[in-house]
């Protein structure tokens, strides 16, 4: 639900849709309440209504914040995968010039091949929650095969052969941890923990009577549009290849590896 959410609304939509909407419904609910029990307005068990509201909000906030700072981590390390991914490959086409021109010729078509494979067929996968470690497993493959084939001849090609095949077995590693994250996502019990939260937290707000009734909403609205924002970064951050705020592929096409799409 998250990804096709995330895949067909903008940040902007979905900002609306859930703080605006989160706002609006504990608002009608606070009304409702009032209007229901009258008595709400005289803040009859406010000294209760407080010390449990200060309570849950506590609570509440510690899971969010908890949360929100575990997402913000893999998406920050997410990009940090993608981008050491893209520089070994980077480092394994510019340690190709030194080899022969034949050698060379095949391992930047299989480099080629490989980028375009990861942007064009695994992002795409990636992006819908569906990775594939297939999609690009023979172009990868390829790069080794040509490096197994060839035989340094010179100390000059020697050296550039071990680090092509150290960028080489980190590219692999690095490649199986990007495909790694794009299947993770926030465990149900945290799921249930942060939107499940919202249900318990807000309707206590309807409470906590004040004799104004624009005061009571406004501090209704307040506490609302709060969580509704938190909640948003939550749904924002759980998928690191999904929506506008998603990594982007970007390292595949810059710097050493621009030439690959020059055509």
């Amino acid at each position: 639900m998250s990804l096709w959410l995330l895949n067909h609304f903008s940040t902007f939509t979905l900002t609306v849709v859930t703080v605006g909407g989160t706002v609006a419904l504990a608002v009608t609910g606070s009304v409702i309440a009032r209007r229901r029990y009258p008595s709400l307005a005289d803040g009859e068990h406010n000294d209760m209504v407080g010390v449990t509201l200060g309570m849950f909000g506590a609570i509440y906030g510690i899971i969010l914040a908890f949360v929100i700072v575990t997402l913000w981590t893999q998406l920050e390390s997410t990009q940090t995968v993608v981008a050491t991914e893209a520089t070994d490959v980077a480092l394994i086409a510019r340690d190709a010039a030194a080899f022969p021109p034949p050698v060379r010729a095949d391992l930047d078509a299989a480099l080629s091949a490989y980028v375009h494979g990861v942007v064009e067929t695994q992002w795409p996968r990636m992006r819908a929650g569906e990775p594939s470690y297939g999609a690009t497993a023979t172009k990868l493959q390829a790069a080794y095969d040509v490096l197994q084939a060839y035989e340094p001849r010179t100390a000059r090609e020697e050296v550039f052969y071990e680090e092509a095949v150290s960028h080489l077995n980190d590219l692999a590693a690095q490649r199986r941890a990007r495909l790694t994250m794009a299947e993770q996502q926030l465990p149900p019990l945290l799921q249930v923990l942060a939107f499940g939260g919202a249900l318990v937290l807000i309707p206590l707000t309807f409470l906590y009577g004040m004799r104004r009734l624009r005061i009571q909403l406004l501090f209704v609205a307040s506490v609302a549009a709060l969580i509704g924002f938190s909640l948003l970064l939550v749904l924002v951050l759980d998928r690191p290849f999904a929506g506008e705020l998603s990594v982007s592929p970007a390292p595949f096409k810059e710097g050493a590896l621009s030439p690959y799409w020059a055509e």
